[in-house]
């Protein structure tokens, strides 16, 4: 089986990546590189760099299945360059789209956000709430969800709203809330908290992963899906983190009192199991610090590393 996995140089596509190739696909990965290779050599991987933009010229020729993890990620990037967004997450998704229902592809697997709800009061935000996103990149998403929704009658698809993803990846990502606070500790001894209130639902890359994974063998299993496990406040990932590694906690005040959380009963009907925590995740960044494996570079920065050398 051939997948087309797109912004697969990612945070995350470096994780699944090598789990796919583990698992026997063979892999198309196409990615800009904006922000760097850290793909393994392997016989079934062909690694392309290419704008996603071009839909007219990714070829599609041979694949049986799309997982679509391009895009320009996370709210302070969205909001850098407006059109840049709406042309790389919408547009081109809607191109791809189209393109992959006319030219016989039966399966489509999107990473929408958890982000597209907006703010909302209920303490269990499941997938029939409206969608209120805030930002560019939250528009952006839920334009594209819609989108790809029309065209479940032609191919499987499948749409997943993570929720802040954490842990550790060969692309990595140091500007989420876990990974974050995590290498602050580790770096300064000292975590700089703004409000500590605000809720943050959470999931481990390694269970957002093994999630496409779960859904390209299980395509019966369409529609919508939240994908967070923990909803916990940024002071209680904080605390958690004080308790692996001596650090002080500061608390500030923040202007930002935005709480997002996320309901994900709705996945784990499908049998999909969560098999790790944010626990984890610090556990696993400490230790790859330690060692040496993991340093803070600016590439780790999404919206540092597009301000210097992408736009």
């Amino acid at each position: 089986m051939k997948i087309l996995v797109t912004g697969a140089c990612g945070y995350k596509g470096s994780v699944l990546i090598p789990k796919l190739l583990a698992q026997g696909y063979t892999v198309d990965a196409l990615d800009i590189q904006w922000f760097g290779n850290f793909l393994p050599e392997h016989e079934k991987l062909n690694v392309i760099k290419h704008d996603v933009r071009d839909t007219a010229n990714i070829n599609l020729s041979g694949i049986d299945a799309i997982i679509h993890l391009a895009s320009v990620a996370n709210d302070p990037c969205g909001d850098l360059d407006p059109k840049l967004t709406w042309e790389v997450s919408a547009l081109a998704t809607m191109q791809l789209a189209d393109r992959a229902a006319r030219e016989g592809i039966r399966h489509f697997i999107y990473a929408s956000s958890g982000s597209v709800y907006g703010v909302k009061e209920e303490e269990q935000v499941t997938e029939d709430l409206t969608l209120e996103p805030i930002s560019e990149y939250n528009k952006t998403k839920m334009v594209s969800e819609r989108v790809l929704l029309s065209y479940a009658d032609a191919m499987t698809v499948q749409i997943v709203r993570p929720a802040t993803v954490c842990g550790l990846s060969p692309r990595m990502r140091l500007d989420v809330a876990v990974n974050m606070l995590t290498m602050q500790a580790l770096m300064n001894g000292e975590i700089t908290v703004f409000g500590g209130d605000q809720a943050r639902p959470n999931i481990h890359i390694d269970d957002i992963t093994d999630l496409y994974i779960f859904l390209l063998e299980h395509p019966e299993v369409t529609g919508v899906y939240n994908a967070g496990f923990e909803n916990i406040t940024i002071m209680d990932i904080a605390d958690r983190i004080g308790k692996s590694i001596d650090t002080q906690i500061t608390v500030t005040p923040s202007n930002d009192p935005r709480s997002y959380r996320v309901n994900s009963d709705k996945l784990l009907a499908t049998g999909f199991v969560p098999k790790k925590t944010v626990q984890n995740a610090i556990d696993e960044i400490t230790a790859a610090y330690h060692s040496g494996a993991l340093t803070n570079e600016d590439r780790w920065y999404n919206l540092k590393w597009m301000q210097q050398e992408v736009l």
